[in-house]
């Protein structure tokens, strides 16, 4: 009799479960998309895509309250058809008719444990992946749609464009701003370019190839290129690389073994080692043309050997050394060694550009006077580059034992011990300043993650008794009205974890305060069901 009980009042609460469920799903789930639809303009088809992948995220919210729906509406019919009475009238308890509703909470409960902890990261990882694969589409639909597309996650790039040919991966009456601390630095446009798209495991590179630019600087300077221009940006995470979205094997491994896994934590390792090969190539060159009058400092291309002196060697901005005074820049033929020409101006630069791990070099002479070896000379109106070279193996060693020897060693990065001869630039150490928040940030929210999904997902089995209970014991009122009832714990427990989330990511706050507050919130909510029911069962 009492599995037939049982099999009776779990059949009822599937009965309400499964549809809430389905109508809370398909509501969620429409709203879930709308972000990447406007932000990033997809395709019907990939719409489809993304619910699918969104679905797991949406089925965390929707499978405890749904459950909740469910059994405060089915044992509050239970009790108000005094179908309860007459089971208590037979000898059978109340605590035995609750097993059903138990099992229903106990399933939610690990369900939205497995969600949260490797299903949904998986699903938005696919769905990442899905959208960087489509990143061609993304950036050609949003030109043909507004005329102009941000390159995220910063938007540092913004591209405009007359026309786009997706087919031919080419942009018409296109002008590029790059865009830094909200001031535009540099406009460049040209008659038509070229997109290339080289995907990377954790991000998309793109490639800009741009015909007979006109470039404008940020102090005014102009200059015409009638070659080609090429200019390489990050298509950075498209749905942000966040530690909400990992699994809990990935946060214990960043947390534990190798904090570059986390994506932005690499990306400022890499920057501040990229920063750090500038600096210190810049002492190098300094040290050489300076202390050494008359001397060259010699570069290599694969094409080139460029050897030039200067009377100053300072570093400019990011990534940028600045030569001035009678500089003075030979070319040779790499392999015959056969002089080719002189450059002389008053004013030139170097640029480290590309990969940040292995980058090049630019050099950029201001209206130079060129001769050849064979007799004519003349003057390049605007900027003069020599592109391709590469940094000397001295200065990567330094570099490399910077950053240790077998990769990036983001707390040692983070460290202020400089190797540098006449210290680090404010750049530099600012770079590191923000390494250091970010790994500090990175380490408790990922305390903060793990408790948090931990308290919600524990949490749904005391929210479900909760509403068991105050079905029963609202019976004489309105069946919903049990359901609004318990629905005032579920939200006190959401906003305990928002607040312990909030206070563990606030340095202000003492260490550990907010994963305490979270855990308080499901011990009330525990306390609040027992006494609940320890009231009905006097009853």
């Amino acid at each position: 009799m009492v599995f037939t009980l049982h099999r009776y009042i779990l059949r009822e609460l599937l009965k309400v479960f499964v549809p809430a469920a389905i109508a809370l799903t398909l509501i969620l789930s429409l709203g879930s998309i709308l972000r990447p639809v406007q932000e990033y303009g997809v395709g019907p088809g990939q719409v489809v895509n993304l619910m699918g992948y969104f679905l797991p995220i949406v089925l965390t919210f929707v499978l405890p309250m749904a459950a909740l729906f469910a059994a405060a509406l089915v044992y509050g019919r239970f009790a108000s058809d005094n179908e309860l009475d007459a089971c208590r009238a037979s000898g059978i308890s109340l605590l035995t008719l609750v097993y059903p509703g138990l099992a229903l909470a106990i399933i939610v409960a690990i369900a939205n444990l497995i969600l949260s902890f490797q299903v949904v990261p998986t699903f938005v990882h696919r769905a990442e992946r899905s959208l960087k694969a489509n990143a061609k589409q993304i950036l050609f639909r949003n030109i043909q749609r507004k005329g102009f597309y941000g390159l995220p996650p910063e938007s540092r790039y913004m591209i405009y464009a007359d026309q786009a040919n997706p087919k031919k991966n080419t942009l018409s009456g296109v002008i590029i701003t790059e865009v830094k601390n909200n001031q535009i630095k540099e406009v460049i446009t040209a008659e038509r370019t070229k997109i290339y798209f080289n995907p990377q495991e954790k991000f998309n590179e793109v490639q800009i190839i741009a015909y007979n630019t006109y470039q404008i600087g940020a102090e005014g300077e102009r200059w015409f290129d009638f070659g080609e221009l090429s200019l390489r940006m990050e298509f950075g995470s498209l749905l942000g690389d966040d530690i909400k979205f990992k699994k809990i094997g990935e946060m214990k491994k960043i947390r534990d073994l190798d904090l570059t896994l986390f994506y932005p934590i690499a990306k400022l390792a890499r920057q501040i080692y990229s920063q750090f090969t500038a600096e210190s190539l810049a002492e190098d060159i300094s040290g050489r043309i300076t202390d050494e009058p008359n001397s060259f400092y010699k570069l290599y291309s694969a094409e080139k050997l460029v050897e030039f002196t200067a009377g100053h060697c300072n570093m400019a901005e990011e990534k940028e050394i600045e030569l001035s005074e009678d500089v003075v820049v030979v070319e040779y033929d790499a392999a015959t060694k056969k002089r080719l020409r002189t450059l002389e101006c008053q004013k030139a630069s170097l640029h480290l550009e590309g990969d940040e791990m292995a980058p090049t070099l630019t050099m950029e002479l201001d209206n130079p006077k060129w001769k050849r070896v064979d007799g004519p000379e003349g003057v390049a109106m605007g900027w003069f580059r020599i592109r391709g070279l590469i940094i000397p193996k001295t200065v990567r060693d330094v570099a490399n034992k910077f950053a240790t020897e077998d990769g990036l060693d983001a707390k040692k990065l983070a460290s202020k011990s400089s190797k540098l001869k006449k210290g680090q630039s404010l750049k530099l150490s600012r770079l590191q300043n923000d390494l250091q928040s970010e790994i500090k940030d990175t380490l408790t929210e990922i305390e903060a993650e793990i408790h948090s999904r931990l308290v919600f997902g524990i949490g749904c089995v005391s929210l479900i008794m909760i509403g068991i209970g105050l079905g029963i014991f609202l019976r004489d009122g309105h069946l919903l009205s049990a359901f609004g009832a318990s629905s005032v714990p579920a939200a006190v427990l959401v906003v305990c974890i928002m607040m312990g989330k909030n206070i563990t990511k606030n340095p202000d706050a003492q260490a550990g305060s907010g994963i305490v507050l979270m855990w308080a919130g499901l011990v009330v909510l525990s306390l609040l069901a027992i006494m609940l029911f320890r009231r009905l069962l006097k009853n």
